[in-house]
């Protein structure tokens, strides 16, 4: 009997190497890693030059606690700052992990309000589709019904507000709608008593890549302004180039006041997450005297040397723009291939983050009883056929196949992607469930 995961899981694979954009299994089978694992890996698999960073890293120095500096340290701040992060983001946090990221980013605007003399501010909201994180907190926050199975009753509440859903608006004017909605969210609720807004601005797995209309951050930027809400961008997926951008939020013009943002950060070489703030959010709580605490192994000396050198690969091998040159590739054939398909409802997402929504009636959106397990059943497919994706969703929304694959995918790899998916919806609608 294995004792790992901790809950038998319905597919467990052994893999025992990998390289480029390449999963090789115990028993020598290649599989070609669509999904960047959990959307996570970019530079690709088995990178010498990380390695050795965090070898050396390793070597000079085991272990310091988190707020002291190490080279490591050093590095990655002054990579982050000097060519990544948004102008004025000088404040950086590193966690390790995004759940940690994201829960101490609404620790950061509960202190800022409080340093202010907000006390009423205690509220975040959160959007109806979105998965923020694992922690009891973050879990409350996240708009994900399968994953609070059996926490529901002992989770904290959160208000929410609808998440921009184009494919399933219930309103021809989706700007009006979703604005409108977020108004009356806070209506609800009272401005003076929230914090935060968290929002992915591009939905992760949660929702499939879910790209909102163009004027959907001008309006939350304003409305966030006008009730003194500060805005934290989960970008932990999304962030570090997978959109074919550093970070998401950089489609639109609206800046947030809080950015979070991780698995790119060291591409899957380390655990390692981040919130990155102005000074105008981190001075009111160094003013009040008010402590920013760290997890233990946060900003985990080897796990900054390997993410400064990450992001160095990304920067100095231009893969942003390969992301987004390769995302436009990947999105153009999954259109082409299955613009027509009866089971797929939309393909839709930027740069190296695509995703398709799979339904029982594409004239309808009726969706496959979620019993059948349908994107389950695309993903066993497509394993068999030597491709990994990541299946998506939230138990309420369903049926959703995610690609996230390192930005140096090529472009035969991409063809073998769209070629395999297909065929992996189709074996699965087939077979009985």
């Amino acid at each position: 009997m294995s004792h790992w995961p901790f809950v038998p899981a319905a597919r467990s694979i052994d893999i025992r190497s990998a390289h480029g954009s390449v999963l090789v299994t115990a028993d020598g089978q290649e599989i070609i890693d669509a999904a960047g694992g959990a959307i996570v890996v970019n530079i690709g698999h088995g990178n010498t030059e990380v390695a050795d960073a965090i070898n050396q890293a390793t070597r000079d120095v085991t272990y310091v606690v988190p707020p002291w500096l190490t080279p490591g340290r050093h590095a990655l701040a002054d990579e982050l700052t000097q060519h990544w992060l948004p102008d004025g983001f000088e404040h950086i946090h590193i966690t390790s992990g995004g759940s940690e990221a994201v829960e101490a980013a609404v620790k950061l605007a509960l202190q800022y309000h409080s340093a202010r003399g907000n006390l009423e501010k205690t509220q975040i909201l959160t959007r109806s589709l979105s998965y923020h994180g694992t922690t009891v907190a973050t879990t409350g926050l996240s708009g994900h019904a399968s994953r609070k199975r059996g926490l529901e009753h002992a989770l904290p509440g959160n208000p929410s507000c609808a998440t921009p859903y184009l494919l399933r608006c219930p309103d021809a004017d989706p700007a009006r709608y979703y604005r409108d909605d977020l108004l009356a969210s806070i209506e609800r609720v009272g401005g003076h008593r929230i914090a935060a807004f968290v929002a992915e601005p591009i939905t992760g797995s949660s929702g499939g890549a879910q790209i909102p209309h163009d004027s959907y951050w001008a309006d939350v930027r304003a409305i966030c302004d006008e009730h003194d809400i500060l805005w934290i961008a989960d970008e932990v997926m999304t962030g570090f180039g997978r959109t074919g951008k550093n970070f998401g939020f950089q489609h639109w013009s609206a800046t947030p006041d809080l950015l979070v943002a991780g698995k790119g950060l060291a591409g899957g070489y380390a655990p390692l997450g981040g919130v990155y703030a102005p000074n105008r959010i981190a001075q009111p709580i160094s003013d009040a005297g008010f402590a920013v605490m760290f997890h233990t192994f946060g900003a985990h000396p080897a796990a900054c040397a390997g993410a400064a050198k990450v992001l160095e690969i990304l920067r100095r091998d231009k893969l942003v723009e390969r992301a987004a040159t390769m995302g436009e590739r990947l999105g153009a054939a999954l259109r082409a291939r299955l613009h027509d398909h009866p089971n797929v409802a939309e393909v839709r997402g930027r740069g190296l983050l695509q995703a398709i929504e799979v339904v029982a009636d594409r004239s309808s959106l009726e969706p496959f009883p979620i019993e059948q397990g349908i994107s389950n059943r695309i993903v066993g497919e497509a394993l068999k056929r030597g491709v990994f994706f990541y299946g998506g969703g939230t138990g309420d929304v369903r049926d959703i196949v995610c690609m996230g694959p390192p930005f140096v995918v090529s472009e035969i790899q991409l063809d073998t992607v769209v070629d395999v998916l297909e065929a992996s919806i189709d074996a699965a609608v087939a077979s009985p469930p």
